[in-house]
């Protein structure tokens, strides 16, 4: 596709759903529906918040209830089509269906799942990125389209049959004659772009570094300056645990509503269950907890790792406690001093 046409192809999609993409609000990128297509963000710094937001969100009521029962509450569910979406974050989409897809079937998520399209857009990494580490830096599988831009040229690809569908309200734009010329461009631009990256880590060495540092000092050397803050679990695409809470109406304590939030494993009551026993009430422990799902326990699952290497912890964590440095340490048995 040329450059000259992707304007009125993106603000044609309006008619499969509604238009999500990344955009400023309050001098913040987020996932956010635009006003306009100049709002719309494309291929540079990634969101605050991951794209989880539109799919599993913050907060929301589930059900009703009253002494007869429930009824759930499917009102934030809608005909979506998100665009810009970069390949990390696809990706952190298939992980999320790992967790929630499989029985018993999470429905709130697997809705709204089912009623949103995917255009994946290309990036160039920033400063903090190491995608290319966590092999999530290409992707495959997850979108419905799926946009390369060469400058010159969108380099095009059709993830689906929906996709195929909006290739067909401007059958005109595209052309699926692509070149050796073609070929070689793009080629060149995959080359630059892995030139671009300045950070990385050995995953493959990391399931086993984790089973084996499992009672390495270092964790209590983390945990004397992790804040428990949260923010780690909050920003990571693929982080999903969540609490739900009963607000009874004020007129009639039978009747009332859930509300399902984020919650994090950072935080102190996470574990905190009957009888005021606390399974993790120290901070080493919450610390190995979540790097080990990230680093180890995910990947001998399901094969890959929970970290998608957007780099969000590293720019994050007030005290530059991340997958990066915890690596490090891994390696080095040394808690950086930085």
């Amino acid at each position: 596709m040329k450059p000259e046409y992707f304007r009125t192809f993106v603000e044609s999609l309006d008619k499969f759903g509604t238009l999500y993409g990344p955009v400023y609000r309050n001098g913040v990128l987020t996932w956010d529906t635009p006003e306009s297509f100049d709002d719309l963000v494309f291929g540079g710094e990634h969101t605050m918040i991951p794209i989880k937001k539109l799919f599993h969100p913050p907060r929301f009521d589930m059900f009703r209830f009253d002494s007869d029962g429930f009824t759930p509450d499917y009102s934030s569910i809608e005909k979506r089509v998100i665009v810009g979406v970069p390949p990390c974050e696809i990706h952190s989409l298939l992980r999320l269906d790992e967790v929630f897809m499989e029985k018993p079937v999470d429905p709130y998520y697997a809705k709204q799942r089912e009623n949103s399209a995917i255009i994946g857009y290309s990036c160039l990494p920033s400063e903090n990125c190491f995608c290319k580490s966590t092999g999530t830096d290409i992707v495959e599988e997850g979108f419905d389209l799926f946009f390369v831009d060469l400058g010159e040229f969108y380099l095009v690809w059709v993830g689906s049959s929906l996709g195929h569908d909006m290739v067909l309200v401007h059958e005109d734009y595209f052309d699926d004659n692509v070149t050796h010329d073609d070929i070689k461009k793009y080629i060149a631009w995959r080359k630059k772009r892995d030139g671009m990256f300045t950070k990385s880590f050995d995953f493959r060495s990391m399931p086993d570094l984790m089973e084996l540092s499992y009672d390495s000092p270092i964790w209590e050397q983390f945990a004397e300056k992790c804040l428990s803050c949260g923010q780690c679990t909050m920003v990571c695409p693929t982080c999903n645990c969540y609490n739900v809470t009963d607000i009874p109406d004020v007129s009639d304590t039978l009747s009332g509503r859930r509300e399902r939030h984020w919650d994090s494993c950072m935080f102190v009551d996470y574990s905190l269950v009957a009888g005021g026993h606390n399974f993790r009430g120290a901070r080493a422990d919450r610390l190995k907890l979540w790097y080990t799902h990230k680093l180890r326990a995910y990947a001998s699952e399901y094969g890959k790792p929970a970290c998608v290497g957007c780099g969000r912890c590293v720019e994050t964590c007030p005290v530059e406690i991340n997958v990066l440095t915890v690596a490090e340490a891994l390696v080095t048995m040394e808690v950086p001093a930085r």
